[in-house]
C-alpha cells in the first residue's frame, strides 16, 4: 500500500497564501487534505507562519515540490533536501511529490522543462529520484507533466514515464489534466495513456483547469475551472483503479474560496459515486 494512503484520503485543495486568512476560519467537510509547495512555506514566519502551523496541526498535508529540478544535469541541491526533511518532520507531513521535469541549468529557469524521452535520461532521472528517497528516508511520488515539445525523443511519453517510475521504484502523482492536455497537443488517446499507468504505484492525483489557445493547442495554466472531459477522465481513472486521493490545483485567476470548495465537492461526489458502485458490485 502506498504510504500516502495512511495519511490522506478523499478530496483535497492546494493551499494558497492569498486565501490563508479565510481558510483558517473555514470548516468545510469537502476538504479532506491540503497540499503546499514547501519552497513557499519553509521560511515563512510571523502571522502567516503561525497560521500555517495551526493548519498542519489540524489537517492532513502533502508537499508538492517546485524547484528540485529532478531531471537537471546540475548537481542535486542536497542542502534543500535536508531542510525539506526537517520541514516535513516539523509539520508531520508524511508525503512529498515532484515533477518529472527540470527547472534549472546553471541557474533556475523559472519554468518546468521537459526531459528528453531517452534511455539515458531514464537512468539519469531515476538515479536522482533514488538519491532523494535515500535522503528523505521515504518513497516519493513523481508527476506526469504537460509538455509542448519533445526534443531528441526516442520513446513515447508513457513508455518514458513508466520506465523512470520502475527504475526509480517510486510512486506516481497522476495529473489527470496533464494527460488530457498532452493528449490534445500530441494527438494521442488519453484513456489509452491512463490504462498504461501501473495502478499499484498511484499515490494520489491532481486535477486542474487549462487555457484553450486553439482547438488543437491547450496550455496547462491551473487558472480555470475543470472542464467536463477532464472530470470524465478522472471518473475513468476511478473506474479502472478504484478511488484514490485527488487534489484540486488552482494557481491563477483565483475565484472566491466558496467556488474552489464547490469544485473540491465535485471530486468528492465522483469518489462517492464510484465507492458506492464498487460496494454494490462487491455485495
Amino acid at each position: 500500500m502506498n504510504t500516502i494512503l495512511n495519511s490522506v484520503q478523499g478530496a483535497g485543495l492546494g493551499l494558497r497564501r492569498s486565501f490563508l486568512n479565510e481558510i483558517v476560519e473555514l470548516a468545510s467537510p469537502a476538504i479532506d487534505f491540503f497540499e503546499v509547495a514547501p519552497e513557499n512555506w519553509m521560511l515563512t514566519g510571523g502571522k502567516s507562519g503561525k497560521q500555517f502551523r495551526a493548519m498542519t496541526e489540524k489537517h492532513p498535508f502533502i508537499c508538492h515540490g517546485l524547484s528540485l529540478s529532478i531531471g537537471s544535469a546540475d548537481p542535486m541541491d542536497e542542502q534543500f533536501l535536508y531542510a525539506l526533511k526537517d520541514f516535513l518532520a516539523l509539520h508531520q507531513i508524511k508525503f512529498y511529490s515532484e515533477h518529472l521535469s527540470y527547472c534549472s541549468h546553471q541557474g533556475h529557469l523559472y519554468d518546468l522543462m521537459p526531459i528528453p524521452f531517452t534511455s539515458d535520461a531514464v537512468l539519469h532521472v531515476a538515479n536522482r529520484i533514488k538519491r532523494v528517497q535515500d535522503i528523505l528516508e521515504q518513497r516519493i511520488a513523481i508527476e506526469n507533466v504537460s509538455y509542448y515539445a519533445a526534443p531528441g525523443q526516442e520513446m513515447s511519453e508513457i513508455d518514458f514515464f513508466n520506465a523512470v517510475i520502475s527504475e526509480a521504484d517510486c510512486d506516481i502523482l497522476l495529473d489527470i489534466n496533464n494527460i488530457y492536455v498532452n493528449s490534445v497537443n500530441h494527438q494521442y488517446d488519453a484513456e489509452a495513456f491512463l490504462r498504461a499507468i501501473p495502478a499499484q504505484r498511484i499515490a494520489y492525483a491532481h486535477i486542474a483547469g487549462h487555457y484553450v489557445e486553439a482547438d488543437d493547442f491547450l496550455i496547462d495554466t491551473h487558472g480555470a475551472t475543470v472542464i467536463d472531459p477532464v472530470w470524465k477522465l478522472l471518473a475513468k481513472a476511478y473506474e479502472l483503479y478504484g478511488v484514490f486521493p485527488t487534489l484540486l490545483e488552482r494557481d491563477f485567476n483565483l475565484p472566491p474560496l466558496t467556488e474552489l470548495c464547490q469544485e473540491v465537492a465535485v471530486i468528492k461526489n465522483i469518489q462517492t459515486a464510484w465507492d458506492q458502485q464498487h460496494a454494490q458490485q462487491s455485495a
